[in-house]
């Protein structure tokens, strides 16, 4: 897949929400005389919209665009460079736009769903409002982008599961006219469509739930053939075709651990050389010039983000902006088609960033906005890389963020760990752990087993482990606190999203002693209904999730004995749930019947449920209601005397 100005838009909806206790009124009196006195930001300074955020660049570099508060629902603008006003294009009121991007110099496309349900539907407006145009608002169907067809101003190339909600079709897709032209019909196990640098459809990935196959034809007169095929433990991710359109830069684990960017003879289904690979973590994103044809940089992470640059001009052009930036991490958000003029964007762990443009021809950086400038970064707390070895042996990789000014011994804890589960934490900015420090608490962050880019050994180990060893990892970070002395064992909670939310009931039930009370956000709570409601699009991967997490019927004791819902009865510390009705992913009833099973045991419980939202709360007045509920709920039941 191919893509310009950042279009693989992060459309995995973030999860955000965490709590904390008041400033003033957190912790045993034995820390206060080596505190410093630490200002209790507003709440609202957290996660209110920011001004303006999400800026691109148009492709001829007359315009930049960015997204900001309109009825406190983020909205589209187009400014012309130079000139001090701007246009709105967007009117939405009910939700945040889920991204948006340029589909040609006279033209924006968009994305929406309702409610939270992720069913996103496409939309287009010309930059100056005009010609507003539905192009895929279908009931219950859901748009993908395959090529934006950059020498194409017109047309684009999209995926839907109109015609069968289980897979996606290719469309050709006129952006002006909505006119929809289907280019082949998925056989039913086609997850994905690549196309090479002419905007032709050339390979496909498919699997049967077990098994990964990559296809691949030479022209769109062929027919498709399967050229490899892999258990869905190794894989070859197609990134891009070569600039002769002839073999394809991949990211590879086969009979290696750590994925690694190779060139692969597409064809025949071999690598033919290894590019780059890292000894402690997977490599896959490879960037490139579309006009000067080169490789330009392979990006990384371990602690942070690195490069390993292939590009001289390239390198030339970045360490030119750290000269200015270079106190921030520096990620470049969108390029003109010509490659002259670039959208900079900075960023920390204690700051938000900012917008820049760079015009490479002058060599001169314009600041565009900050971000958040109600945000003092002096006021932050630094968001530490750590690691534990777990009681097998595995290295566990986390971020750790203390609370600013306080001594960092027996403090009050909040662990948070991620959701997916096949996701990782990040370093950098977080306004939720920013929130939970300003208010006097520690957060730890951890890369617990199945957390991906750590390799296929590190991944396979979450294999059937879910409330088991992936549990124990969590709970070997809280044991680890407690023995450098950070951690109160008195006060330490833990409160996580999607998975994290699973993670949360599950420390609950199997450490019913380690908590002291627990906050889960849209998690699962029953193996066997979670698997019976997941969204349609997911059902050709059941059998790879029976192997990943377990087989309703061949592993019933297993998910059993996983299943918070079902042992409940060992939940003493008090719960608070948090739920968007239309998610589509963990289902409402996942945690309806949790609620139920703590009230019919008499535990505490606190229930939230928003019914405009789905997987995590993304409207603002939401989140404040949500952030407002846990900083009180963790009042009452963090605060541990001077006696205690």
């Amino acid at each position: 897949m191919k893509m310009k100005n950042g279009m693989i838009w992060a459309l995995c909806l973030a999860l955000i929400g965490i709590s904390a206790v008041s400033c003033g009124e957190q912790g045993s009196t034995k820390n206060k005389k080596n505190e410093m006195s630490v200002r209790q930001i507003p709440l609202e300074d957290f996660f209110k919209n920011p001004e303006k955020s999400s800026y691109k660049i148009s492709p001829d570099g007359k315009y930049y665009s960015y997204m900001a508060p309109y009825q406190d629902r983020m909205n589209v603008f187009i400014q012309e460079i130079g000139m001090d006003s701007a246009t709105q294009v967007t009117f939405e009121t009910e939700r945040d736009l889920a991204g948006y991007t340029w589909g040609s110099p006279t033209r924006i496309l968009y994305l929406k769903d309702t409610g939270g349900d992720e069913n996103f539907k496409l939309f287009a407006v010309n930059i100056d409002g005009t010609n507003p145009m539905p192009l895929t608002d279908f009931e219950g169907v859901r748009t993908r982008f395959i090529d934006d067809l950059e020498d194409n101003p017109t047309e684009m190339i999209i995926g839907m599961n109109k015609r069968n909600p289980q897979v996606f079709d290719p469309y050709r897709l006129n952006i002006e006219t909505g006119e929809l032209t289907m280019l082949a019909e998925n056989p039913g196990n086609i997850q994905g469509w690549v196309t090479d640098h002419d905007g032709k459809l050339r390979v496909a990935t498919a699997t049967d739930g077990v098994e990964s196959s990559l296809l691949y034809r030479d022209t769109e007169a062929d027919e498709f053939k399967v050229v490899l095929t892999t258990n869905f433990k190794e894989s070859a991710d197609p990134l891009f075709f070569d600039f002769d359109n002839k073999n394809m830069y991949v990211s590879s684990n086969l009979g290696r651990d750590k994925g690694a960017i190779v060139l692969f003879d597409i064809k025949n289904g071999k690598e033919i050389e290894e590019i780059f690979s890292h000894p402690e973590v997977d490599v896959s994103n490879l960037m490139y010039s579309r006009k000067r044809k080169v490789l330009t940089a392979i990006s990384y992470y371990t602690d942070k983000s690195h490069r390993h640059f292939m590009d001289a001009e390239t390198e030339q052009m970045v360490t030119r902006l750290q000269q200015d930036l270079g106190e921030y991490e520096i990620s470049i958000s969108s390029t003109t088609r010509d490659e002259t003029k670039f959208i900079v964007r900075t960023y920390s762990d204690r700051s938000m960033g900012a917008y820049y443009i760079y015009d490479k021809n002058t060599d001169k950086i314009e600041k565009i906005v900050d971000v958040a400038n109600w945000i003092d970064e002096s006021e932050m707390a630094e968001m530490k890389p750590i690691k534990f070895t777990s009681r097998d042996g595995l290295t566990i990789n986390g971020y750790l963020t203390l609370p600013v000014g306080v001594d960092p011994k027996n403090l009050p804890v909040v662990v948070n760990p991620h959701g997916g589960p096949w996701a990782r934490d990040y370093w950098g900015f977080n306004p939720e752990i920013q929130f939970l420090a300003n208010r006097g608490y520690a957060v730890l962050q951890m890369n617990f087993r199945g957390s991906t880019g750590y390799g296929r050994s590190f991944w396979e180990a979450s294999f059937k482990e879910w409330g088991k060893t992936m549990q124990d990892d969590i709970t070997d970070g809280v044991n680890w606190l407690v023995e450098q002395g950070i951690a109160d064992p008195k006060r330490v909670a833990i409160y996580g999203a999607s998975y994290g939310g699973y993670a949360t009931l599950a420390g609950l039930a199997f450490t019913p002693n380690l908590y002291c009370c627990g906050i889960d956000y849209v998690g699962v709570s029953n193996m066997f209904s979670f698997m019976k409601t997941i969204p349609p699009y997911w059902k050709p991967f059941l059998a790879m999730m029976y192997e990943m997490v377990g087989d309703p019927v061949k592993d019933s004791l297993l998910l059993a004995d996983a299943s918070p819902a079902l042992q409940a009865h060992k939940i003493t510390a008090p719960l608070f749930v948090a739920q968007g009705a239309n998610d589509p992913r963990v289902n409402k009833d996942e945690s309806d019947q949790m609620v139920a099973a703590m009230k019919e045991r008499g535990v505490e419980v606190e229930y939230m449920v928003k019914d405009n939202e789905g997987h995590g709360f993304h409207n603002q007045e939401n989140q404040f209601d949500f952030y407002r509920a846990m900083e009180k709920f963790l009042n009452s039941h963090m605060l541990v005397t001077e006696k205690e």
